[in-house]
């Protein structure tokens, strides 16, 4: 395993390990919320249950998804199985719109029948639930940022979603308990309010799986920093295009450079290379150069 490929496998390695520790906190706070939310007699809890085996299901999608990017190329995926992460990213943020429409449908049922007002104690759970979802969040998104992986800052946002969610369904709560009679489903709108934040949540991360899988255009910084490098190749005239695209951890380039066109194919081509070497070398997270050599006298400068 040569040093990229051994990068990329211990980057997946640390996605897959922040994705497990989601599903075992998840699965805890599912458990406390659901039970807590049916003897407290508050459905802002059990939706956030809800929500909380959501993050389960997407979190193992996460894993699949980073398992499945991290395979080789081979002779039916050239460029590699990279686009299994942001099917992945798409996957979390459907999972995102079901759980909210199963949140609404249930707060608008416990809106229209009468029922208690929710437990005190069900909001020291919620403190504990917003304390840890949001500690959770700051890891994996940390992990994310690090590895550079669209589907593990999803998941992370899928945390947040439910701290979120969490924090309408204290404020819920609070009104119910400090209102008294007349206020008893004031944590079912909380849930119903909060179910417009994951959808909110799902939308924007369901446009990054999109934008990925329709190959748009990585941040201006990862052009311009290929570029500088391109340039600095010793026989580099110019650069007339340079498009970048992102592929699960890493990203391909196709690179047209001008060269003198007296000199050889020889030398061209001895060009192309120390520019695709300087570019990967110097970009660990740039998996392939395709460089097209052109000349000089065959193009009008502006």
């Amino acid at each position: 395993m040569n040093k990229k490929s051994l990068n990329t496998f211990r980057s997946i390695r640390k996605g897959i390990r922040s994705a497990l520790v989601g599903i075992i906190v998840s699965i805890l706070l599912a458990v406390i919320k659901g039970v807590a939310g049916i003897i407290g007699n508050s459905y802002a809890l059990v939706a956030d249950a809800i929500e909380s085996v959501s993050d389960v299901v997407t979190s193992l999608v996460v894993i699949a998804g980073l398992k499945i990017a991290s395979k080789p190329a081979d002779h039916d995926h050239p460029y590699g199985h990279g686009k299994a992460e942001p099917i992945a990213v798409i996957i979390v943020s459907l999972a995102l719109f079901a759980a909210a429409i199963i949140i609404i449908v249930q707060s608008i049922h416990e809106i229209i029948t009468p029922h208690h007002a929710p437990e005190p104690f069900t909001l020291l759970v919620l403190i504990l639930v917003v304390i840890v979802k949001e500690s959770l969040f700051r890891f994996v998104i940390r992990v994310g940022e690090s590895v550079k992986s669209t589907v593990v800052k999803t998941d992370a946002w899928h945390h947040r979603s439910d701290a979120i969610t969490s924090s309408f369904a204290f404020i819920g709560i609070s009104i119910a308990l400090i209102g008294g009679k007349g206020y008893e489903m004031a944590d079912d709108w909380a849930a119903l309010c909060a179910s417009g934040i994951i959808i909110y949540s799902a939308n924007k991360l369901g446009l990054i799986g999109l934008k990925e899988i329709m190959d748009t255009a990585p941040p201006k910084e990862i052009l311009e920093k290929v570029k500088e490098l391109g340039l600095s190749v010793e026989g580099v005239l110019s650069l007339d295009k340079c498009f970048v695209r992102k592929m699960g951890l890493d990203f391909f380039v196709d690179l047209h450079v001008i060269v003198d066109g007296k000199i050889s194919v020889y030398e061209g081509h001895q060009i192309a290379h120390k520019v695709k070497d300087k570019i990967i070398t110097e970009f660990p997270r740039i998996s392939d150069v395709l460089v097209h050599i052109e000349p000089n006298d065959n193009l009008n400068f502006k």
